[in-house]
């Protein structure tokens, strides 16, 4: 048996994400596609490697046996591929990261730049991804590097296999209408009375507020959920309700808003996280001092 290394990932992939449909859209294929490599590869092994279960596929014995196998087999070429990275000291090295809105509109064009100029070799390819889900995505490999967060009133769990590096220090700031508040400053407390827009409460960001808020005495009439920044800060424009936002999303704020800094002084660190076996990669070691220094460049406090 020569299975091929396609066909071993679609393995490990079914494993890990439990449908074939799972599969197909992780990986920009076909579902069709996807279930007939898997049938060659079931052909290829001489034994049955899946069974039906409902209306998805469960590994049998043998299926488990070899997807551990491909696991092994994936990883090495993985290394193998990072070991002559290093010896090419990054030249023609292509990194995958991940970005939500703001930091690709803001803190990604500069940090490009500077990684481009004192480490032309190397490629960015990046994808949009909602902040809560690019962790998972850089352990399982889809994902180089992403950018991750962490808040003051909502702190992220470790995650053992995983590097953390925080890069900046982003400060929490109250969005109201412009002239609702007549004051220099906010507390959480003076906003209470008033109507909420607000992310989902699974999301980080969501979660990290409606824990600040109740910390505060109050938890928020949320009227508005929306999960882009610039969504809900186009709804306070409207006079719709009121919003935190970051300073990385606030460098795009309407005019018929004011940002106004909280009492409490929340915050959130934005780090660059990555798998710990890959902490030796020169590439991923530039990406982190270029966007290190990019933060600084477009004004984020160190952290």
């Amino acid at each position: 048996m020569e299975p091929s290394l396609h066909r071993l990932r679609l393995l490990h992939e079914l494993e890990r994400r439990g449908t074939v449909t799972a599969v197909a859209a992780a990986l920009g294929y076909t579902v069709s596609a996807v279930s007939q490599q898997l049938s060659l590869l079931e052909r290829e092994a001489g034994t049955p490697l899946f069974e039906k279960r409902g209306r998805g596929l469960a590994l049998t014995e043998a299926g488990l046996v070899l997807a551990g196998h491909a696991r092994t087999i994936l990883t090495a070429v993985e290394d193998a591929g990072h070991a002559m990275e290093s010896a090419r000291a990054g030249v023609g090295t292509t990194l995958t990261a991940g970005v939500w809105a703001s930091v690709a509109s803001t803190l990604l064009p500069t940090g490009i730049r500077i990684l481009s100029r004192d480490h032309p070799g190397i490629v960015v390819r990046t994808r949009e991804l909602a902040p809560e889900d690019t962790t998972g995505a850089v352990r399982d490999g889809s994902l180089d590097l992403s950018f991750v967060l962490d808040y003051s009133s909502y702190a992220m769990a470790d995650v053992p296999d995983l590097v953390r590096v925080p890069i900046a220090r982003e400060s929490l700031h109250a969005v109201v209408p412009r002239g609702s508040v007549d004051s220099e400053t906010v507390s959480l407390s003076d906003l209470a009375a008033a109507p909420w827009v607000l992310a989902h409460p699974r999301s980080h960001f969501g979660r990290a507020v409606r824990i600040a808020c109740r910390e505060a005495g109050f938890d928020p009439d949320v009227r508005h959920e929306a999960g882009e920044q610039s969504t809900a800060l186009a709804l306070v424009a409207a006079g719709l309700g009121v919003t935190l936002a970051s300073d990385l999303g606030l460098s795009t704020f309407p005019s018929d808003v004011e940002a106004l800094p909280l009492t409490e002084g929340l915050s959130r660190t934005v780090a660059i996280t990555y798998r710990r076996r890959d902490a030796r990669r020169r590439p991923l070691r530039a990406f982190v001092e270029a966007f290190t220094d990019a933060a600084r460049e477009v004004g984020l406090d160190p952290t």
